[in-house]
């Protein structure tokens, strides 16, 4: 689903060829788009910096643009009842997430899902632990999580707070006023 949405991120920002152009330099074709299928990582990564090129990007500004993309493309697709039973709202939401992705796990075993924690909120502030064995993608999940944002009518910015081996910590700054 991933590649799935990528592939519809670059045709709505920059049109089909611009598309055809990142399949020929990846050697991707159809198979790397069908949904509930596992990739390897370097096959997403490379697709990724394909299309940071072509978006004039730089790799970390299109995985942060992709994230916050991929929510709205999964809230259009079979993925939208299961984020509207997830929360209607950012705490909710976050609290739900390994929820959501035990279900993800059991139509694709193979899945390397993340894992989400809410640490501490506070009317302003909410700091999430994010946990993957997967690494370099901090500016997806910040992405994800402004993407989350959106999708919850709020307004705010997400850093990096920390980091520990396969552990970040972002913090969000709700603007509440």
């Amino acid at each position: 689903m991933a590649h799935r949405a990528l592939r519809q991120m670059m045709i709505d920002r920059l049109g089909p060829a611009a598309w055809a152009k990142v399949e020929r330099e990846t050697a991707t074709g159809p198979a790397d788009l069908i949904s509930l299928c596992v990739y390897d990582d370097s096959k997403t990564i490379a697709l990724i910096a394909a299309s940071a090129d072509k978006l004039g990007l730089s790799f970390d500004d299109a995985l942060r643009v992709f994230g916050r993309y991929w929510v709205q493309f999964a809230e259009l697709s079979s993925f939208g009842p299961i984020m509207d039973f997830t929360g209607q709202d950012i705490v909710t939401f976050i609290n739900n997430l390994d929820r959501m992705h035990r279900s993800v796990v059991l139509a694709m075993p193979d899945a390397r899902v993340p894992s989400f924690t809410l640490l501490d909120e506070t009317r302003q502030n909410l700091r999430v632990r994010y946990r993957s064995d997967r690494t370099g993608l901090e500016a997806f999940v910040i992405g994800l999580l402004e993407g989350l944002l959106d999708r919850m009518n709020e307004k705010g910015t997400v850093e990096v707070m920390a980091r520990a081996g396969n552990t970040i910590d972002f913090a969000i700054h709700l603007d509440r006023n």
